[in-house]
């Protein structure tokens, strides 16, 4: 038997390589394309969705509105800064003693992983834009060490912010024993593909790729960029 072998052993490894390599094409055949979700209204928590829109489930129909706020430099940020461009958009406010430190450094942690790539960028919204002065904003920008080119914190009416929020993002609760634009921002991080639609909500207070969970966190954030900005 072991003559056997050796006299066909080119024979056995032609055959075994073959066979590794007709396993991997079927596996490559069969595995199920990624894809990622174009979300609508209809298909997000309606607490975090404005009564006008909230059932709306055209999937071509649901973009990011148009917008127009100060950034950290006090310059005028609007949707042009964000034409054709894959980003990530977040709620925040500079004084939140919760979860936004912990958001912010996922932010910071995500720049870091994005700065090489000229297609994509970040976009945090302040819900307490009376506080959050473009001043401010400087300087939590340079606490944090945002990089401009990347990075733009925002702020301006808050009436306007609110239903960016709620009609656009689908991101943003209300405040219902307040007044009627106060907002309660989540911890949800908001990827938007670059013709304005919405891809996916992940958690922006966990990194832990191995959490035993289905809550998409930001390891899973950085493949699906990756993944959008490899397929535009």
């Amino acid at each position: 038997m072991k003559d056997l072998f050796y006299r066909y052993r080119y024979l056995f490894l032609t055959i075994g390589v073959l066979s590794v390599i007709i396993l991997s094409l079927f596996y490559n055949a069969l595995k199920p394309e990624k894809q990622l979700p174009i979300y609508t209204p209809a298909m997000v928590n309606p607490e975090l969705v404005d009564s006008l829109v909230q059932h709306k489930n055209n999937k071509m129909e649901h973009k990011i509105a148009d917008f127009s706020f100060q950034n950290q430099n006090n310059k005028t940020i609007t949707q042009k800064d964000y034409e054709n461009t894959i980003y990530v958009a977040d709620f925040f406010f500079t004084t939140c003693p919760t979860i936004c430190p912990i958001m912010t450094d996922n932010m910071v942690w995500l720049q870091d992983k994005i700065k090489d790539m000229p297609n994509v960028k970040l976009l945090s919204f302040s819900v307490t834009p009376d506080i959050d002065t473009p001043e401010v904003l400087r300087k939590y920008a340079d606490e944090k060490g945002v990089i401009d080119s990347k990075w733009n914190m925002v702020t301006g009416d808050k009436k306007d912010i609110y239903y960016l929020a709620r009609q656009s993002f689908l991101a943003v609760k209300t405040e219902t024993s307040g007044e009627l634009y106060d907002m309660v921002h989540t911890e949800n991080f908001i990827l938007v593909d670059k013709n304005g639609r919405i891809r996916g909500f992940y958690d922006g207070t966990n990194l832990d790729k191995d959490k035993g969970d289905n809550t998409k966190n930001m390891q899973q954030l950085l493949e699906d960029i990756k993944w959008l900005n490899e397929k535009d």
